[in-house]
């Protein structure tokens, strides 16, 4: 699994969400869900995930609120 399609779906359940926030824990989660066997077993698909969230903001390609690392307590959406 390449960086390239993570991002891709990443950036695809956001346009579903037509600029709402959301949750990054929920994102990471529905990517991970929605990418099955594609990424690696256990917590580090969701590691994976996390990170090209992370790497999705500091490109401007997402807008976030609070804390990334924080999955609970932070959100992001594409930006306007």
């Amino acid at each position: 699994m390449n960086d390239d399609a993570i991002d891709e779906a990443i950036l695809s359940m956001l346009a579903v969400a037509k600029g709402g926030w959301r949750k990054v824990a929920m994102v990471i989660a529905r990517v991970a869900d929605q990418m099955g066997n594609d990424l690696p077993a256990g917590d580090d698909r969701y590691d994976l995930v996390a990170q090209r969230v992370e790497a999705l903001v500091l490109d401007g390609r997402l807008a976030a609120q609070g804390d990334i690392k924080k999955w609970r307590f932070s959100e992001v959406r594409r930006p306007n």
